[in-house]
This record gives structure tokens, C-alpha cells and sequence, in this order.
């Protein structure tokens, strides 16, 4: 069996990337989290999409506030999440051995819950190793002292509390 068989061997989740055509409004990014964290069988989910700053960053309005009206908070499963993006993507991480029954519900819920189109992919879209920037942050030997989701979701420079929320 070469390295790459015993990898896969290994791999014991899969992930879906949830893409619509539109941004998502705090609203029904709230609504639609909710509604996944009832389902059984998710290990984490990512919210991914372009950048939502406090301040503005460069050029003559640098230092500003940014009142953008989606930065806001949304509560998660009882707990409340800072919305530092627009939401453009949400990629949950499912276990292998509950994955037709978590599709199955998802799609319900997506129907329902999204006005607007959108695409589905399934694959494997996160780390499912440790990387560097995991060594960077943690050191040598970090595995069985944090919580796997953890793996593969630093950025070494980064607080993790500003970047990561969990949600129980």
C-alpha cells in the first residue's frame, strides 16, 4: 500500500461547499447555520467570503469607521458569532459514515431556507493535516493536545480567538 492509499485510508470526513449566487444576509446566514447544527453528523463548518473591516485600511479614508450594514453578530447554537465576512460560501465538514443521510437533510433545508440559487459540491475542501502554520502556532507534537477540528485552520500571525468560534 503506497502513502497516498494509507492517507485516504485515514480521511474519515468529507466536505460540502455550499455556493450560492448571492451573498448571504446575516439573517438567513443565522437561520441556515441554526438549521445545519440540528442536523447529526457535522464535525465544523467555514464561513468564507470577502472581508468585512471595521476601519478602512488605505487610501484617503484610511482609519475610518466602515458602517456596513452585514457586519454584524448572529447567534449560532446559543452563541454568538461576529460576522467578519460577507457570506459567501459555507463549506461544513461532514462524518463519512453519516453522509447520504446529512445531504439528504441539507437539501431540504437549502430549498426552504435560500431564496436564491445555488451549487453544491462535495469533496474535500479543508486540511485534513497538520501544516505548518499548525507547527508554527502550536509546536512540535501539538496533535493529540488540541482539538482536531483545529488542524489545518491557523494562521500563525492570528489570534484564534478572532478567527475561530466555537460553537458547542
Amino acid at each position: 500500500m503506497c502513502e497516498s492509499d494509507k492517507l485516504h485510508d485515514e480521511i474519515n470526513v468529507i466536505d460540502i461547499k455550499i455556493y450560492p449566487n448571492r451573498f448571504l444576509k446575516p439573517k438567513t446566514t443565522e437561520l441556515l447555520l441554526n438549521k445545519i447544527c440540528g442536523l447529526e453528523g457535522y464535525v465544523r463548518f467555514l464561513i468564507h467570503g470577502p472581508s468585512l473591516p471595521k476601519k478602512v485600511f488605505y487610501g484617503p479614508g484610511k482609519g475610518y469607521d466602515v458602517n456596513h450594514g452585514d457586519r454584524k453578530s448572529i447567534l449560532v447554537n446559543g452563541n454568538g458569532i461576529d460576522l467578519k465576512v460577507m457570506v459567501g460560501e459555507i463549506i461544513i465538514t461532514v462524518e463519512l459514515d453519516k453522509f447520504n443521510d446529512f445531504m439528504n437533510q441539507l437539501e431540504d433545508i437549502l430549498t426552504e431556507t435560500l431564496s436564491v440559487e445555488y451549487s453544491l459540491l462535495v469533496g474535500i475542501f479543508t486540511r485534513t493535516t497538520s501544516t505548518i502554520s499548525d507547527y508554527l502556532k502550536y509546536g512540535i507534537g501539538f496533535e493529540n493536545l488540541i482539538d482536531k477540528r483545529y488542524i489545518g485552520l491557523i494562521d500563525s500571525r492570528a489570534r484564534s480567538s478572532e478567527s475561530i468560534s466555537i460553537i458547542k
